[in-house]
C-alpha cells in the first residue's frame, strides 16, 4: 500500500530528521579534501541510490542540487532533501529525464554542485545507467564517487536494499579520486570506466570491520 506524500511529510520528515541528527560520521578517502572544500565548484557527486540518506544529511545545507524521480516515491526523498537544503531538479532516466539533464549542466555550469545516483530511481541496483555523466561532461565538472556505509542500519525492502543508519550509528564516508570527463562518445565511455572503478573503490574502502558492524535489521 502507498503511504500518502502527505502523511509522509507530516509525520515520517520530523522522525528521519531527529534520527539524523544522531548518527556520528568519519570522512575519508582521496577526494575527501575537494569534497568538503566550501569554496568547491564544478563538482558532481555520484553514489548508489542505496546510501544515499547519510551524504544528503552530511552535505545538508550546502546548496547542493540533486535530480529526484518525477513519480511518486521521489516526492518523499523531495520533501527530506528540500528540508535540509538542497536544489531539486525533478526527472529521472524513465521520466523527464531531458528537462533534469538541463538543469543537472545549468547548475554545474553556474559553479554549483550536483548529487547523481547512476543506478536511480529504480535500478537495477548498482548498475550504470548510459549517460549519466554528460551533464559533468558538458559543464567541465569534477566527478567524485562517494559511498557511505554504517556500522548499524536498516536494510528496506527495496529494489535497492536502501540503508537507513539506526540511532547513533557510526557512518563512514568514504570519497574516491576526482576525475574530469571529457566531452564526446569516447570521453563520456573513458568516464564510465573510471566512475566504476571509482564506484568499487569507495565501496570497498566503507566496509567496517567484522566487528565494529552488526547485521542489519
Amino acid at each position: 500500500m502507498k503511504v500518502p506524500p502527505t502523511l509522509v511529510k507530516r509525520v515520517g520528515l520530523p522522525l528521519a530528521l531527529a534520527l539524523a541528527r544522531t548518527w556520528r560520521f568519519t570522512m575519508l578517502g582521496p577526494g575527501m579534501a575537494a569534497a568538503r572544500d566550501p569554496r568547491r565548484s564544478k563538482v558532481a557527486f555520484v553514489c548508489w541510490h542505496e546510501c544515499l540518506l547519510a551524504p544528503l544529511w552530511l552535505h545538508r545545507g550546502e546548496g547542493v542540487a540533486i535530480i529526484v524521480s518525477e513519480a511518486q516515491d521521489g516526492q518523499y526523498l523531495a520533501d527530506f532533501t528540500e528540508a535540509i537544503g538542497f536544489a531539486l531538479l525533478r526527472g529521472s532516466s524513465t521520466r523527464g529525464g531531458a528537462k533534469a539533464l538541463l538543469g543537472a549542466t545549468k547548475a554545474l555550469e553556474a559553479g554549483g554542485s550536483l548529487a547523481i545516483t547512476p543506478d536511480g530511481p529504480r535500478g537495477p541496483r548498482r548498475e550504470m545507467k548510459p549517460g549519466v555523466l554528460s551533464a559533468a561532461a558538458r559543464a567541465g565538472a569534477v566527478v567524485i564517487p562517494v559511498h557511505a556505509e554504517a556500522n548499524r542500519a536498516w536494510r528496506l525492502n527495496s529494489w535497492d536494499c536502501f540503508m537507513v543508519p539506526k540511532p547513533f550509528a557510526r557512518v563512514r564516508m568514504v570519497y574516491g579520486t576526482p576525475f574530469k570527463v571529457e566531452r564526446g562518445a569516447a570521453g563520456e565511455a573513458e568516464g564510465m570506466e573510471r566512475v566504476k572503478a571509482g564506484m568499487n573503490e569507495v565501496v570497498n574502502l566503507a566496509q567496517w570491520p567484522a566487528r565494529a558492524a552488526t547485521a542489519t535489521g
